[in-house]
């Protein structure tokens, strides 16, 4: 056993490595990302009020909101299996990144005019499908990004690949989140409908949405190329990668793979159930919570020009929060380097934690800007360190399946967190939107504690020795 180890290692080190990036390659990869994250902040900030405009109840809103996760557990394993076998005049992962933008774009057009096919079906039940169609089309581009960083980028430098893809998902999400308020306040687009109907500056904002969506993802095709097969075959990053279109191809080894996966993916997914549990019911409840408890409202208020104003201070809310992880991701190489990524994530989730359970305490509608600085802080970290950590424990044939099937420990919370999420918060907390913030940070403490458990370990295809445990 011990030759044939140290046969491995000397035919590895044999091996070109993958080639470092300049900063500029690094940055043209995850450009798409900055539109994806654009139309996905615009959802998250505005569809529980477009649903609310059309007639849903606080209570169901979470059921409405389980389109996204349902959609995501099923497309995104599919995707990742079969974009590991793609291989096009546009490379692996590039075509989902295309297919997906243009679906998407067509989504947040359609989503806010739902109340125009009211005739024949309610327009919830419009927004709702929009909705779905929506977070398919970004799940089809999102996650063959996170497996293209993993493509290009030696273990050195995931850490920064996926940090400065964190900081586009940031700056994306900061117009996204804003422009609501940007177009209803700086430039006088309108901000009041009538009952039933969708204010235009949040029609608007999606119309402008859709054109940045498609924009972004164009350039990452144009300025990205992917290594074909032969290459990734001499980085000695896929030596199976000739085989792949013939070789457990079928549909039935995503299950393989899933009941195959590493120990660190395993343990890893006990954190991201915990931290998508907290951010599912931020996203959900946000708007209700901030308009009964900050501004008063009444929980079936969701037309008058105060609920407006609240949806709106809510986009930039959840703006600042996207802003601060786009720059605190830019530290994250550096933090992780000193004190280990493992327990970079476990700080940064607990200071998301104490941000969110101290919304309870706040009164005044500009102090909510303090905790989505510490909310900001957790989101920098779930978007890239859970990342940077499995990387170095997948095998590299299966990146886009193993990328696709992680997302099941992102998608099964938001689930649970849909389907008994609103019945509680009605039953336990009299439609009290404030507690599902409450229960948020405790889910985000529990990610916390998880994550020092998880085993981080360092990728052999890139090192002079064999796999080491680092903290």
């Amino acid at each position: 056993m011990a030759n044939k180890g140290s046969g491995l290692i000397h035919k590895l080190n044999k091996m070109r490595k993958l080639p470092h990036l300049s900063v500029g390659q690094i940055w043209n990869m995850s450009i798409g990302f900055l539109g994806i994250q654009f139309g996905f902040a615009l959802q998250n900030a505005n569809a529980s009020r477009i649903l609310q405009n059309f007639g849903a109840d606080v209570e169901h809103l979470s059921w409405f909101w389980l389109a996204a996760p349902i959609t995501g557990m099923l497309i995104q394993p599919i995707v990742g299996h079969y974009s590991d076998r793609t291989w096009t005049g546009l490379g692996r992962r590039r075509p989902y990144f295309l297919f997906g933008a243009i679906f998407a774009a067509l989504a947040l057009i359609f989503m806010p005019n739902s109340g125009s096919l009211a005739a024949f079906i309610p327009p919830m039940f419009i927004g709702a499908g929009m909705l779905m169609i929506m977070d398919a089309s970004f799940n089809i581009s999102m996650e063959p990004f996170r497996a293209l960083v993993a493509d290009k980028l030696p273990d050195e430098q995931r850490t920064k690949g996926f940090s400065v893809q964190t900081t586009l998902i940031g700056i994306g999400a900061v117009a996204g989140s804003w422009i609501t308020y940007v177009l209803a306040e700086w430039l006088g687009v309108s901000k009041v409908a009538e009952d039933g109907s969708v204010p235009f500056n949040v029609i608007l904002s999606f119309y402008i949405g859709a054109a940045v969506l498609v924009g972004a993802i164009i350039w990452t095709v144009v300025t990205t190329k992917e290594y074909s097969p032969k290459q990734l075959k001499e980085f000695g990053v896929s030596p199976e990668s000739d085989d792949l279109l013939e070789k457990d191809a079928g549909f039935m080894q995503i299950f393989k793979d899933f009941a195959a996966m590493p120990k660190t993916m395993k343990q890893l997914g006990l954190v991201q159930f915990f931290s998508w549990l907290a951010l599912f019911g931020m996203w959900v409840f946000t708007t209700p919570a901030i308009a009964q408890h900050i501004y008063g409202l009444a929980p079936n208020d969701t037309s008058s020009a105060l609920y407006n104003d609240a949806a709106n201070w809510v986009g930039v809310l959840f703006g600042v929060y996207n802003g601060v992880a786009a720059i605190f991701a830019i530290s994250l190489p550096w933090i992780a380097a000193k004190i280990g990524r493992k327990n970079t994530h476990a700080f940064s989730l607990t200071v998301g934690a104490v941000g969110l359970i101290s919304i309870y305490f706040i009164s005044d509608p500009m102090m909510l800007i303090l905790p989505m600085l510490a909310i900001g802080i957790a989101w920098a970290s779930i978007l890239s360190m859970p990342y940077a950590i499995l990387a170095g424990a997948l095998p590299a044939a299966k990146y886009g399946i193993y990328m696709g099937l992680f997302n099941f420990f992102i998608t099964m919370p938001q689930i649970v967190n849909g389907v008994f999420g609103g019945p509680i918060i009605k039953r336990l907390f009299e439609s009290q939107a404030v507690f599902a913030l409450i229960i948020a940070g405790v889910s985000l403490l529990i990610a916390a504690i998880s994550v020092v458990f998880v085993e981080d370990k360092l990728d052999v295809r890139n090192k002079k020795a064999p796999l080491e445990t680092i903290n």
